[in-house]
């Protein structure tokens, strides 16, 4: 037996060279694609490699009889027509197209049959969204878009079931909502603190709240930081106390915590701004509480970005629970088209609403909100 392997590019040629050199009756034992290297490793191309064999008996036949065959073959190929470009090769590759074409088949039949199941699985899905969706009502659809956990939406469609029929939906929703937003009296005097995770923006929020003070409504106010990790802020916040001509102390120890909190016993109000700390490292958490403990207030503020994951905002309102927050401060309404987790934020503290923020302009993107405004954003009433 006599085995010889062809590297070509594709059948046609390897069936006019294995003719050629041993002859009719050499057979094909296999083929398989592969890539021959370029020049340097780069430019490979896709070849084919053909391993044909034939008896040893007939060494002599086709080493002269194959050369005959394929003279034969190549004066037979000029005579055929140009135009009639699909019987060129016949003689060459018949029993080759034939097992192409028939494995073609059978490749084309399988991915259809693959195509119709994906199609099938798809319209499947579709059908079981559709007819889930046809079953929700408008008001069910808006507040879940409205990134409101569902316990909360299944709690607001419970109370509006409870309503008389003659409301229309949305106001009975609107109503449900802002009865679920706490009443509040916010006392704006003595000192105020910030606590929150690092890059919500309390920095900014300080100097917010000491722009409204002092320059709107002309109140004496003072500013406080223990955020000495970021030296950016500090300098932020000693550039705001310039420009607004307050009083303004870096702290660093608990005792300079009480002597610069005393340093402005004249001040209306005091702003302090804290380190931001992970509500997962209850050592952090700790030690932050033992700053707190010696500042004479109740006005805690927790600040947490609109834009917090809900899974998120969980772990933080409970890991900042040791601070024993008062309110929370909503900041980056801006930055959120979805507005659930206000409501969200207010089901889970038990705690209202003191501010928000809406920008990076200082001191006036900054305000308080009421239920009334709470329901409309949740409901898509109105926007930032």
């Amino acid at each position: 037996m006599i085995i010889r392997k062809y590297i070509v590019k594709n059948m046609n040629e390897a069936m006019t060279k294995i003719k050629r050199d041993m002859g009719k009756d050499a057979i094909i034992v296999s083929q398989r694609r592969i890539r021959k290297p370029g020049f340097l490793g780069f430019f490979s191309k896709k070849k084919l490699e053909v391993t044909a064999a034939i008896d040893n008996t007939k060494k002599e036949e086709f080493t002269s009889s194959g050369v005959e065959l394929f003279k034969k073959v190549m004066e037979k190929q000029k005579s055929i027509d140009k135009t009639d470009e699909k019987y060129k090769n016949e003689e060459l590759s018949g029993i080759y197209e034939v097992a192409a074409e028939k494995e073609k088949q059978e490749t084309s039949s399988a991915i259809l049959n693959q195509i119709e199941e994906m199609k099938k699985m798809i319209d499947d899905v579709k059908k079981i969204t559709q007819n889930t969706t046809a079953n929700k009502s408008e008001i069910e659809i808006k507040l879940e878009n409205s990134d409101l956990i569902p316990d909360l939406v299944n709690n607001i469609l419970s109370n509006m079931n409870l309503m008389e029929e003659n409301i229309e939906d949305t106001q009975k929703a609107k109503k449900v909502i802002q009865n679920m937003v706490p009443d509040y009296s916010l006392k704006i005097e003595g000192p105020m603190v910030l606590v929150g995770p690092t890059g919500v923006g309390k920095t900014t929020t300080i100097a917010k709240l000491a722009g409204k003070l002092a320059l709107i409504q002309r109140k004496k106010v003072g500013l406080i930081t223990i955020d000495t990790y970021r030296i950016g802020a500090v300098e932020q916040l000693r550039t705001y106390a310039d420009i607004m001509n307050i009083p303004f102390k870096v702290v660093f120890s608990i005792k300079e915590m009480e002597e610069a909190v005393h340093s402005m016993e004249n001040c209306d109000i005091i702003l302090i701004d804290t380190t931001g700390r992970s509500s997962k490292n209850t050592m952090q958490i700790s030690e932050l509480r033992a700053f707190i403990e010696k500042i004479p207030t109740k006005n805690i503020n927790l600040v947490i970005s609109a834009t917090t994951k809900n899974k998120d905002i969980n772990t933080i309102l409970e890991g900042y629970k040791e601070l024993k927050y008062n309110y929370v401060i909503i900041t980056k309404l801006d930055e959120t088209t979805t507005y659930g987790s206000i409501l969200n934020i207010i089901n889970i503290s038990k705690k209202p609403i003191s501010f928000i923020t809406t920008g990076q302009n200082v001191p006036d993107d900054l305000r308080k909100i009421n239920a009334e405004e709470i329901a409309n954003l949740i409901l898509g009433e109105c926007s930032i």
